[in-house]
């Protein structure tokens, strides 16, 4: 009796415990069905929603193209429509033409089949600023200060630089014609030039005595960290046992390629984060740690930012920071704390799209308020732009129309950009040179706590 009534019992907790999970399971079904149901009325309003402004767009597009004074250019209207779209969620969203998009491809290379020269626009032709060493243009014999009045035989009058410029690049191997005028000698010069590939160099390096001083323009290029490198190389070699440690000059630096930003932290860092990207999907948040090996092996290092040095160039100066690899020196950097992502649209070119901020290895946020230098140095300014500085004040990604705001810090405005031709007029680069020298600069301003904000915007993982 005790067994069978512990076996009825135990089939009848079963029976019991079954239609109490089927129970559970519809009404987890009837949840799903509610929630499923929810939703997609929901999107179904939301499309409905979105397609009466799409019927609103192309009645004001028929009207346009129908009633406007002129005849419009039907795709210059759609690619406005489109950048209009983008331009209205933040600054640094836009549509790109397949021209464009082609060009972005080129300077993000780094490279193209070209002449090698450096060029501006004066009185409609073309003037030489410099050949670049060992390029077709300087093997050529083209001098700085040359007139370039026509390519291959026509005449450059009535283009603009960029035009201009698109026509002197080509294909690799194929030649071109330059008609020359020089100074001192008195009839036009053809001087055949055939295309070669040319690599934009985008970092500048001397030795300053016993200091490497590192000038990284851009970090549009993705061979800046190989350039970078090189000349951390070059310069040990010149300066030898005596080297004290390297500036690192970021000034009106305007950012680039993310990778080539974490790539040339990491050169400097043996351990822990470089940058934290959060978006709105999982997809777009990730951690850049930095890998063992620096190639300064632990030397000193400076770093130079001011109101010109934002996006990438800020992850580098905010990485050292933060991780107290180096002194930065300068004034407050421009403050763009947003990742866009470029998705190719094929034929019909790219699009810019912002679809991450990032944050430095302590968590902060620089959107709209920027790094803020260990040390204060401002540049001294020439009289002609101490008066242009009343008028205009120094404008920063805070001032931007549409800027992302900073939940986790008060926005700041930007800084000066200034930075002389003359090194020996340049107290920024002395005073990190100073520094490096184990000196408190003379024109430096102390500022406390300049890399540690009271709450991370972000949690670090460890």
């Amino acid at each position: 009796m005790v067994v069978y009534g512990r076996k009825r019992l135990r089939y009848m907790r079963k029976s019991e415990l079954a239609l109490g999970a089927f129970l559970i399971m519809l009404v987890c079904g009837a949840s799903i069905f509610i929630l499923h149901s929810t939703r997609r009325d929901q999107a179904i309003a939301a499309n409905a929603d979105i397609y009466k402004q799409l019927d609103l767009f192309g009645e004001v597009l028929e009207r346009v193209r129908s009633e406007y004074v002129e005849r419009p250019d039907d795709t210059k209207l759609i690619e406005n429509a489109i950048n209009g779209m983008l331009q209205g969620l933040d600054p640094h969203s836009s549509y790109l033409t397949p021209k464009e998009f082609q060009d972005m491809q080129v300077q993000t290379r780094g490279e193209f089949g070209g002449l090698g020269i450096e060029v501006t626009m004066e009185d409609g032709v073309v003037k030489v600023i410099a050949p670049i060493d060992n390029t077709p243009a300087d093997r050529a014999g083209v001098l700085a200060g040359d007139y370039i009045t026509h390519l291959d035989g026509d005449s450059i009058q009535g283009l603009s630089l960029n035009e201009a410029v698109e026509k002197m690049r080509g294909p690799v191997d194929s030649p071109i014609m330059l008609t020359i005028i020089r100074k001192g000698v008195a009839a036009p010069m053809q001087t055949k030039v055939v295309r070669d590939i040319i690599r934009i160099n985008p970092v500048k390096y001397s030795a300053e005595d016993d200091v490497g001083w590192i000038k990284i323009k851009t970090f549009q290029s993705e061979h800046t960290y190989e350039y970078m490198k090189q000349a951390v190389e070059d310069l040990k070699k010149t300066i030898g046992p005596k080297l004290k440690g390297y500036v690192v000059d970021l000034r009106n630096n305007p950012g680039g390629l993310l990778d080539q930003a974490i790539a040339v932290s990491d050169a400097f860092l043996d351990k822990g984060a470089i940058v934290l990207t959060k978006g709105r999907n999982a997809a777009e948040s990730s951690r850049a740690n930095a890998k063992p090996g620096d190639i300064t092996e632990g030397k000193p290092v400076v770093v130079l930012i001011n109101g010109g040095s934002a996006s990438a160039s800020e992850i580098v100066a905010g990485a050292l920071q933060d991780h107290k690899r180096a002194n930065v020196i300068g004034t407050r950097s421009f403050g763009k704390g947003s990742v866009q992502t470029m998705i190719p649209l094929g034929a019909n070119g790219g699009l810019r799209l912002t679809t991450a901020r990032y944050y430095t290895p302590a968590g902060r946020s620089i959107q709209a308020t920027g790094i803020s230098p260990d040390y204060m140095v401002e540049p001294e300014l020439p009289p002609e732009m101490k008066a242009q500085m009343t008028a205009f004040a120094p404008k920063g990604e805070a001032s931007l129309r549409g800027h992302l705001k900073n939940d986790s810090a008060p926005e700041a405005t930007g800084s000066v950009s200034y930075v002389p031709k003359e090194k020996e007029k340049d107290v920024q680069l002395k005073a990190a040179i100073e520094l490096l020298h184990g000196k408190k600069p003379e024109t430096a301003k102390k500022l406390e706590n300049a890399a540690a904000p009271a709450t991370p915007a972000v949690p670090v993982p460890n």
